[in-house]
């Protein structure tokens, strides 16, 4: 039998309030997000999930520190909550959580969903400061051609 329980929502609170004590990863809701970006430079942000429906959230939020080391210390982290990660992963097309939104002077540069092995991070990382920026690929409506059975004409 396994005794394993999944963390939960209050034990991924607890964890990044650590990181932000410890490693200066800031601990966003939506309304601190925009100020936040507005500073500038290269910004890494961890978007979870309830760790009870994505494992990887926990993973991902534990080894982060070790990611910006990698990094060389380049990026500013923050990490948001479940809620405020899901009210922001259509703006940016995140599809999948955990995932890490690379903005650059407030611009998108790219995203990185799920967990990787540790050996796929560092160039990861590295292939996303050396983006540029560019358009986010938005969730957006699909658009039918003219043979559809739409109700618009």
């Amino acid at each position: 039998m396994n005794d394993y329980a999944a963390p939960t929502l209050d034990a991924l609170a607890a964890l990044l309030a650590r990181q932000a004590l410890r490693h200066g990863v800031a601990c966003l809701d939506a309304t601190e997000l925009d100020a936040f970006v507005e500073k500038g430079g290269d910004v890494l942000i961890l978007l979870t999930e309830d760790p009870a429906r994505s494992p990887e959230t926990w993973d991902v939020a534990v080894i982060l520190p070790e990611i910006l080391k990698a990094s060389g210390h380049h990026l500013r982290a923050a990490a948001l909550m479940p809620a405020t990660s899901r009210e922001l992963a259509g703006r940016y097309g995140i599809s999948r959580f955990p995932a890490q939104l690379f903005l650059r002077d407030g611009d998108y540069v790219g995203v990185i969903e799920g967990m990787l092995d540790w050996d796929a991070w560092g160039g990861a990382v590295a292939r996303k400061l050396a983006s540029p920026v560019g358009r986010a690929p938005s969730i957006g409506i699909p658009v039918r051609g003219p043979a559809s059975d739409s109700a618009c004409h």
